[in-house]
């Protein structure tokens, strides 16, 4: 069995979290949630291919939701404790995972992106519902 690696999850779960990559990584191509986060692009181009008049924001809310799931599953992954980590994920590589300074900057890099997002998103939802986006 291949160890996987604590931070290279975490990277990918911060740059490509909305297309499911990490869970991929970790879990393989059976992956249900991975799919799903995959799934998250077709509906969204569907979406806006079908009403093509509504605001981006909203056509595009799958992928928007799937991406900042993504960001919160960065933190989960980066948070979670090396020696839970080896045994969820590497029971039988015979490594043991050393999470270094790296680790830390892309929980924080996670943390600061996906509020930001997050506060993004709140904030034009609330601008096209309340105002109908005379703010952008």
């Amino acid at each position: 069995m291949r160890h996987k690696n604590k931070t290279l999850a975490t990277f990918l779960a911060l740059v490509a979290g909305a297309l499911g990559a990490h869970r991929f990584y970790l879990r393989g191509a059976g992956d249900l949630w991975g799919w799903l986060h995959l799934a998250s692009v077709p509906l969204s181009a569907a979406l806006w291919a079908a009403l093509p008049g509504q605001p981006l924001l909203f056509v595009g809310a799958p992928l928007v939701l799937s991406a900042l799931i993504g960001e919160l599953e960065a933190l989960v992954i980066g948070l979670t404790p090396d020696a839970r980590w080896d045994d969820t994920h590497n029971p039988a590589s015979g490594r043991q995972s050393n999470s270094r300074w790296l680790q830390v900057l892309l929980l924080i890099l996670a943390l600061s992106v996906g509020a930001m997002g997050l506060l993004s998103a709140i904030a034009r939802t609330f601008d096209l519902l309340l105002t109908g986006g005379a703010y952008g």
